[in-house]
This record gives structure tokens, sequence and C-alpha cells, in this order.
């Protein structure tokens, strides 16, 4: 008996919608990775995209546990001159552009290379409650604090 590997027509993807009040930030995005990668679907295949689309509203809501906010740092690099580094706290981080903290956290666990931003593509973030994905009809996603 061969294993089932479903075709790209037979993927069926849905849009849901997450809102981030008061979750902790890595609980939220693991749910978020888990449902972008395909996982909680029977269909699910290591290397295929079988994953669905997710809106997160209310970014700037969500928390952080402990003293992550005061202690975790945020790391980039502009441009490849050695010595080019950047870093950000995450309160500061909070609150110029909190949908990066989500989109770095989700980002940080989808798998590695063509795949995992193929996935990443399917995520949207917003600061507010207003987002742009109304015509989808996205399904509301409880995930718990």
């Amino acid at each position: 008996m061969s294993t089932y590997f479903p075709k790209g027509q037979e993927i069926q993807r849905k849009w849901f919608l997450v809102d981030a009040t008061g979750i902790p930030v890595g609980r939220l995005s693991s749910a978020v990775a888990e449902v972008l990668s395909g996982k909680r679907k029977p269909t699910w295949t290591p290397f295929l995209d079988t994953g669905d689309h997710v809106v997160v509203i209310n970014a700037a809501k969500a928390v952080f546990t402990g003293k992550k906010m005061d202690q975790k740092v945020y790391h980039r690099v502009p441009n490849t001159q050695p010595g080019s580094i950047k870093s950000v706290r995450a309160k500061v981080m909070h609150q110029t552009f909190p949908a990066r903290i989500i989109e770095s956290a989700v980002k940080g666990m989808l798998p590695k290379g063509p795949l995992g931003r193929q996935m990443y593509r399917k995520l949207k973030v917003y600061e507010g409650a207003n987002h742009q994905q109304t015509a989808q009809q996205p399904e509301t996603l409880k995930i718990d604090a």
C-alpha cells in the first residue's frame, strides 16, 4: 500500500482570523505556525505546503511573559558590512512596530528554505482590529492564553 500525497488541486485552503489580545507571543506564534504549515490537517505532508491563511489582528495587544519585555533583544543586519548589526529591545519594538514581533516569532518557527518562505507568505499581521481580508470571510480561530 502506498502513502497518499495530496495533489496541488486537492489542497483546500481556508482563512482564519486570530485576535492577539492578551495572548503571550510564544503561544500565539506556535499556534499560528502550526496552522500555516498545515499540521492540523490529516493531509499534512512534510515537503508540501498544505497549510491555511492566517490573519492576526490586535498585534499591539499581545503580551510577553516574565521579564521579556525589558530583557529580550531583536537583532537585524541591515547590510552586509561587518559590524553593522542593529539591536532593539522588545519594549521599543513593541511601541514602534508591534506586528514585526509576531512576524519574526512565527517566521522562526516555520521550516527554513523555499517551503518556509511559501508558508510565511500566507500570514497577515495587523496592529489594530481592522484588516483587509474581509472578502475572504475568515473563520475565527480561538487560541487559549
